[in-house]
């Protein structure tokens, strides 16, 4: 049974939502689900914004029908051919095998590697600003190359003010009857999915989202239709202020993240007592976390989120633990910047886990190193006390 929602008169949602996925991209994990979002246009010319996962294909292929009615399927634009919104395309040919495809070049170069259909005289490639007249409805095309693949495009509709905006804009969680950002209390319930969806599929590409909401200022945008997540109508301004921050690297907030590592409980001891230093001298906006009890993810977008980051590791055969290396890598490969770090090394016979982590930092931009580093041999003494609470006091400082 068909379950669609308007958008405006003439554009309707098809896409579908999955809650029995359980790792976006086979990484992530979703325990709110995701939700695929397509787009149909019905003027003169019927057109059909990206197509959906394999795992909402029967929903979306039943919406479609149910929208038509009589109709067929003129065209389709292909703004992002990742899989999880091009898997339908093949079906969506099948189904209506007059429709056209809308695409730029590097498009098409990808829908060759993905299928083997005939593509003579079913491509219609389009370039940065060219237009396409539906009716009423007259689409222009927008490139926004690695946000977050190479041939991404948006579609800006001009008639309603609608930007078709593919992974920009998107979040994880499935939609649960709403569709539109105002039905929801996103701030309360959304934003956290926002932010771990942009700073782990979209993190590394700041410069170029940077290049699209620079180029989508000169537009007169009334509604984002994101490729993932509910769509927005009103209070655009906020989730444009998050992406300028996250792109830009800025932080949301001016607070303190300690991520440590503990085999045994003596380091995790380091980190408790400079939390509580840091509480008892005024810092409400603090977080603490076992990397190795909680996926990668939330931390990196805890990282987007706060102003410092302090790492607590114990040393682990002359290198950093494993697990904390594995992070701190992530970080660098997603282009993190714009931070205050600080460190708290432990080890028995071997302290090196702050110098490790001090080469990995020195290749990213612009982290500071905060003064003094604190070695732990074995377990806090009275002395290490001391300098964590010194430690406590730098950050603040510096805060």
């Amino acid at each position: 049974m068909h379950n669609i929602r308007k958008i405006t008169e003439d554009i309707y949602y098809v896409g579908g939502s999955d809650r029995r996925l359980t790792l976006f991209e086979n990484i992530f994990p979703i325990p709110r689900g995701v939700s695929y979002n397509a787009y149909l246009l019905m003027d003169e010319k019927t057109v059909l914004l990206d197509t959906v996962d394999s795992s909402v294909g029967r929903q979306f292929l039943e919406n479609i029908a149910y929208v038509l009615g009589s109709r067929s399927l003129d065209y389709m634009v292909i703004n992002h051919m990742e899989p999880d919104h091009c898997a339908l395309l093949e079906q969506i040919i099948l189904r209506y095998p007059k429709v056209k495809l809308i695409g730029n070049a590097k498009t098409f170069q990808m829908v060759k590697q993905f299928f083997d259909f005939e593509m003579e005289g079913r491509s219609i490639t389009v370039k940065e600003g060219d237009r396409f007249l539906t009716g009423k409805h007259n689409l222009s095309f927008v490139m926004a190359p690695m946000v977050h693949w190479p041939e991404v495009m948006v579609t800006y509709d001009p008639e309603s003010k609608i930007l078709f905006s593919a992974d920009a804009f998107g979040t994880f969680g499935a939609l649960n009857g709403a569709v539109f950002a105002d039905e929801i209390e996103f701030d309360k319930d959304w934003q956290e999915d926002a932010r771990r969806y942009y700073s782990n599929i979209v993190g590394k590409y700041g410069t170029q989202v940077q290049a699209l909401l620079k180029k989508a200022s000169g537009l007169d945008i009334q509604m984002i239709c994101p490729l993932h997540g509910p769509v927005w109508r009103k209070d655009i301004s906020f989730i444009l202020d998050k992406y300028m921050k996250w792109s830009t690297y800025e932080p949301e907030e001016q607070g303190v993240l300690i991520i440590y590592a503990s085999m045994y409980g003596n380091t995790e001891n380091a980190a408790d007592i400079l939390a509580a230093e840091l509480v008892k001298a005024g810092v409400k906006k603090l977080a603490v976390y076992d990397v190795s009890g909680i996926h990668m993810s939330y931390l990196v977008s805890e990282v987007f989120k706060y102003s410092h980051l302090v790492i607590v590791s114990p040393t682990y055969n002359a290198e950093l633990y494993p697990v904390m290396d594995q992070f701190v890598r992530d970080l660098k490969a997603l282009n993190v910047q714009n931070r205050k770090a600080a460190l708290v090394e432990s080890g028995t016979w071997a302290l090196s886990a702050a110098k490790k982590s001090k080469l990995l930092f020195e290749e990213m931009k612009n982290i500071t190193i905060l003064e003094p580093v604190v070695s732990v041999k074995s377990s806090v003494k009275e002395s290490d006390r001391k300098n964590i609470e010194e430690l406590a006091g730098v950050i603040l400082k510096s805060m």
